[in-house]
């Protein structure tokens, strides 16, 4: 459960902002949505794979 606590005299919108950058950060539409399908273990590999060549290279290219 994600509580935003509102002081007194605190903008709504504010306070629905702090609201949604909670929710965002608890990852809860992301899982959703990852789980709406199915992948094949062999495709989750591979994602995982290229992503981690990916971020080699981000960090070869930095140094």
């Amino acid at each position: 459960m994600i509580i935003v606590p509102v002081k007194e005299g605190e903008n709504i919108e504010k306070a629905l902002k702090k609201f949604k950058r909670k929710f965002e950060k608890t990852g809860v539409v992301k899982e959703l949505r990852r789980r709406q399908c199915f992948d094949k273990p062999s495709i989750v590999n591979r994602e995982q794979k290229l992503h981690a060549i990916y971020v080699q290279k981000l960090q070869h290219s930095a140094e």
